[in-house]
């Protein structure tokens, strides 16, 4: 714990963001989280009646946003290519099989065309819940970088992290670790990160965390296609995290542990 904490206390805030998460309603937030790490900007946009009626959400808002975030010569390592990761307008809805799914969306270094994939996991509902429908992500820092969404506290904020893991296994629990208050918690964060790998191949994966409570721990689901890990390392980002209040049922984790059997 107190190398977590050590770890924490080495970042260095560069930008930071309030706002006020929006409602759900009809499976929009009508918001979109815009963050460029060059210059440290951070914004909101409106979600227009056209982006719903002609895209819906998903990879349809991560195409429409890339279109019109970058030129006709930028490169997958130009500093305007973006990432945009995107959610349903059922995304979270638990009586729908892939509610969970996260769009990512970029210009692919293995293709040099626009490539998406999709990925399990929770960041993507987490997203929505903390008031933002998708988020995209554009220049380069000039050193490694996380963005953290806190939909408890209503901030963003992008900071230098010096000192956690790069490689996801690790990233995922010491920043699911580092701002859980409780271990409740837990379960309301999730950590996208791309790993050591992504920093030397053009086919780096993106891995996308949730919080396990029968293994009481982190796992990762992979967005594997395309090779976008690898332009978001490029970026210098470590990860991006987000955490919001809890947003399922009040009976807890004990509670289910002792429902699904002892040890079960």
């Amino acid at each position: 714990m107190s190398n977590i904490k050590e770890m924490k206390n080495a970042h260095k805030i560069l930008k930071k963001f309030d706002y006020t998460p929006s409602t759900i309603q009809k499976g929009y937030t009508n918001k979109t989280l815009y963050v460029n790490i060059s210059d440290n900007e951070i914004k909101e946009k409106p979600v227009t009646r056209q982006m719903k009626d002609l895209f819906i959400g998903g990879k349809g808002f991560g195409l429409w946003l890339l279109w019109n975030g970058v030129k006709a010569d930028t490169k997958w390592d130009s500093p305007e290519n973006e990432v945009v990761i995107a959610c349903g307008p059922l995304g979270g809805t638990t009586t729908f099989s892939g509610a969970g799914k996260s769009l990512v969306t970029s210009i692919s270094p293995t293709t040099g065309s626009i490539i998406d994939s999709n990925v399990g996991g929770h960041f993507g509902p987490l997203l929505k819940f903390a008031g933002w429908d998708a988020m995209e992500i554009q220049g380069k820092a000039e050193k490694d970088v996380i963005i953290f969404i806190d939909s408890t506290k209503k901030t963003i904020s992008i900071e230098e992290a010096p000192e956690e893991s790069v490689n996801a296994h690790l990233a995922s629990e010491e920043f699911t670790e580092m701002y859980a208050d409780t271990p409740a918690e837990k379960q309301n964060i999730s950590v996208v990160s791309a790993g050591t790998g992504s920093d030397n191949v053009l086919i780096g994966c993106l891995n996308f965390s949730w919080w396990d409570w029968r293994r009481q721990g982190t796992r990762i689901k992979q967005a594997g296609r395309g090779g976008i890990g690898s332009v978001f390392r490029n970026k210098k980002i470590k990860a991006i995290i987000v955490k919001t209040p809890n947003m399922r049922p009040k009976w807890n984790i004990q509670q289910r542990q002792s429902c699904s059997g002892k040890g079960a």
